[in-house]
């Protein structure tokens, strides 16, 4: 039975009055369907997504982070709120986003740590490529090899040759155990057959502050680090890790160039999402952060920032992930590092 309105005329026969509630009826039957249209239509985004940053607020990587999450925004006409979750070399990052529903909501970038922390753990509480879906590589940082003052040194196979004269006594500095300069120094004594010791920092600077006072020998540097002190002449730098050289210093050669072939390590960025998020939410992300990463803006961001703007398939990302985990589980294996 229809209940009419109180103000409902009631001089109106009854045909008026079944018109008059039929009218109702599909008022309600209308906003009733325009409600479920996103979910009906499975329209996205239509609320904001959250982006979990493995690390933490401030540094080179997270204004990369920001600037991405920004285009992603515009683009998709939803907000993109970053969130860090820094620490443990990304696995509370990761967990988050392991545990979180697999609708297009949340989204992680990895650091390159991904790639290190299957060897440099025991157990890891996911499967990381199991567990998680590849959106796209966003970009790649080199490390820069550079000396200080008290070492009269200006290339690789000097540094080599001091180092075998050396053994034990030249001192590399990083900026913490299995990031990217650790890494890079024990790949560096791996290939060479040389023995540094490692000086690990509470963070990049203070191993610099010591490089320039001649209390250690070397260190492969994040190039936005390092960069004002070689223009001030304070460290001279020898050469990049990247596989090509790099648009900010093109007067350096790579490593490979300077009689390193292979060598190659960098501090890169992957955009992932929670495993069995939709296809269709995948390819839109891809497509979309693939788009921000190469605007020209962007691209000049980037590398402002010392990192190469890279854009990938999914599948080249977790190509490139797979990689990166073989190769530096033997590199761990071989330098004899214990696990966590």
């Amino acid at each position: 039975m229809t209940v009419l309105p109180r103000f409902f005329p009631a001089c109106l026969c009854a045909a008026h009055a079944a018109a008059y509630a039929a009218a109702l009826l599909l008022t309600g039957l209308a906003a009733t369907a325009s409600a479920a249209t996103p979910a009906t239509r499975g329209v996205y985004p239509d609320r904001p997504i959250r982006l979990l940053i493995a690390q933490a607020a401030g540094g080179n990587a997270d204004i990369i982070a920001r600037a991405l999450a920004e285009g992603l925004a515009e683009r998709l006409g939803q907000n993109v709120v970053a969130d860090n979750r820094g620490g443990a070399s990304g696995i509370i990052a990761t967990e988050l986003a392991v545990r979180a529903a697999p609708d297009g909501y949340t989204l992680l970038l990895v650091p390159s740590s991904f790639g290190v922390n299957p060897a440099a753990n025991r157990k890891l509480p996911y499967d990381q490529l199991r567990d998680l879906a590849p959106i796209t590589l966003v970009a790649s940082a080199p490390n820069v090899l550079v000396v200080g003052p008290a070492l009269p040194i200006k290339s690789v196979a000097e540094l080599i040759k001091a180092a075998k004269a050396n053994p034990g006594k030249l001192t590399y500095g990083s900026s913490g155990n299995l990031g990217s300069p650790h890494l890079a120094g024990e790949l560096f004594e791996l290939m060479t057959g040389t023995d540094m010791v490692h000086v690990p920092y509470k963070g990049a600077a203070a191993g610099l502050v010591d490089l320039i006072g001649g209390r250690i020998s070397l260190t492969f540097a994040s190039l936005p680090s390092a960069i004002a002190h070689i223009r001030a002449g304070r460290l001279h730098a020898i050469a990049v890790t990247s596989e090509k050289r790099f648009p900010l210093t093109p007067e350096l050669p790579t490593m490979a160039e300077s009689g390193l072939p292979g060598f190659e390590t960098t501090a890169w960025q992957g955009l992932i999402a929670p495993a069995r998020t939709p296809a269709a939410i995948i390819k839109r992300l891809n497509t979309e952060a693939v788009a921000v990463i190469n605007q020209p803006a962007m691209r000049d961001r980037m590398i402002q920032n010392g990192a190469i703007p890279v854009g990938s398939t999914p599948e080249e990302l977790w190509d490139f992930a797979r990689k990166q985990i073989e190769k530096w589980g033997k590199v761990i294996k071989a330098a004899g590092i214990t696990p966590n």
